[in-house]
């Protein structure tokens, strides 16, 4: 199997509401260059996908910039509150006009000085006054549909997807008690894993795992024992890491945290790159983006019910965070040099408690490619 049209095919099964037992995918689809360009056609230009939180560009003017199958964005908090996400491409000859990220009154495009305000306006264009018909108004950056949940910042290039929320209601009883929209950013950082996009996916939601490959970081805290998946659809995927008996209360937690809520953490993913983990104390979130048929970049960042990012609490947690990045980046490394292999034959997969959010994700990528 070497074209994208045969991958597509080996998805067909799971667009049977009943799959009998679930089978991992073939090798190339992870690893087939032409299926990844079907993915960010197909997916990623019409789907919602994460950019970061909402507080990371807490006040009016701060904003950073991404990129997103080779579209250069830029996030940014407008002086009216609003949270919006632009072309980071100059209207006059194509330059890039914003880079990092930063606090800001004025985007001015490094290359012939069109600056531009928050909300994508046009306001500055040195000497264009002489050129007969030009107007300020045609000129402003592009703008990209946006959507907040959760204080997450999704964005869809085409501008034709449903909207988010309503797909996403069955989630909300089981995250809402962790009271998400009451934790500020704490921590972000930017990463390249060589490993494809949806290795990574799949390896934040199954917790098969965690027992093996975090045996000293997370099997003390969420061993795979006791794992519990929660309903999918073909939007999300979840499921519930408890606490071993001996892991105390993480805290701080919300006051009006549940109790049962206090000692498991629920992990989902909001198809199609999506990742998050909300624990008692923090969240953890990773916004994947493909880079590569062999590279994914990822934004990832940390929330807590915290005063500050200077919390005592904080740099712990994202020290743990690091240590078992670290072992997962090793593992998806070595997992792509594997499915490259002609030899590989796929098994079937793990019970459902374990890695049934890995046939809801396969399920997903049927519903947008199976034909």
């Amino acid at each position: 199997m070497s074209d994208a049209a045969a991958i597509r095919r080996s998805l067909d099964p799971y667009l049977a509401a009943g799959t009998g037992m679930a089978h991992a995918m073939p090798g190339p689809f992870y690893t087939d260059p032409a299926f990844l360009e079907v993915e960010k056609e197909a997916i990623f230009r019409r789907e919602w996908v994460c950019l970061g939180h909402a507080g990371e560009i807490a006040n009016p003017g701060d904003y950073f910039t991404t990129e997103l199958v080779g579209e250069p964005l830029l996030v940014v908090r407008g002086r009216d509150g609003a949270v919006r996400v632009l072309s980071n491409v100059c209207r006059h000859r194509g330059n890039i006009v914003a880079q990092g990220k930063g606090n800001a009154r004025l985007f001015s495009c490094a290359y012939h000085a069109w600056g531009y305000k928050d909300d994508g306006a046009l306001v500055a264009a040195p000497l264009m006054d002489k050129v007969a018909g030009f107007d300020k108004a045609d000129c402003g950056l592009i703008p990209f549909r946006t959507e907040l949940w959760q204080n997450f910042v999704f964005v869809n290039l085409d501008g034709k997807a449903s909207p988010l929320a309503p797909r996403l209601e069955g989630l909300l009883p089981h995250i809402e008690p962790f009271q998400h929209q009451d934790r500020i950013s704490v921590f972000t950082a930017d990463d390249v894993w060589a490993t494809n996009w949806k290795c990574l996916v799949e390896n934040f939601m199954e917790g098969y795992h965690l027992s093996a490959t975090h045996l000293r970081t997370l099997h003390p805290i969420t061993p795979t024992a006791l794992c519990r998946k929660l309903p999918g659809t073909v939007d999300y995927t979840a499921y519930e890491s408890h606490y071993s008996p001996e892991t105390p209360e993480r805290t701080p937690y919300h006051p009006n945290l549940p109790a049962e809520y206090r000692r498991h953490s629920t992990l989902f993913c909001v198809f199609p790159s999506f990742v998050v983990s909300y624990a008692s104390h923090f969240t953890l979130y990773m916004c994947i983006r493909p880079k590569g048929v062999g590279e994914v970049a990822i934004h990832w960042g940390v929330a807590g019910y915290v005063d500050s990012a200077e919390a005592p609490e904080v740099a712990p947690y994202v020290a743990l965070c690091n240590a078992f990045n670290a072992e997962d980046k090793e593992k998806l490394e070595t997992l792509i040099q594997g499915l490259r292999s002609a030899a590989y034959v796929p098994g079937p997969l793990g019970p459902d408690d374990v890695e049934g959010t890995i046939a809801d994700f396969y399920r997903f990528m049927a519903d947008r490619l199976a034909r």
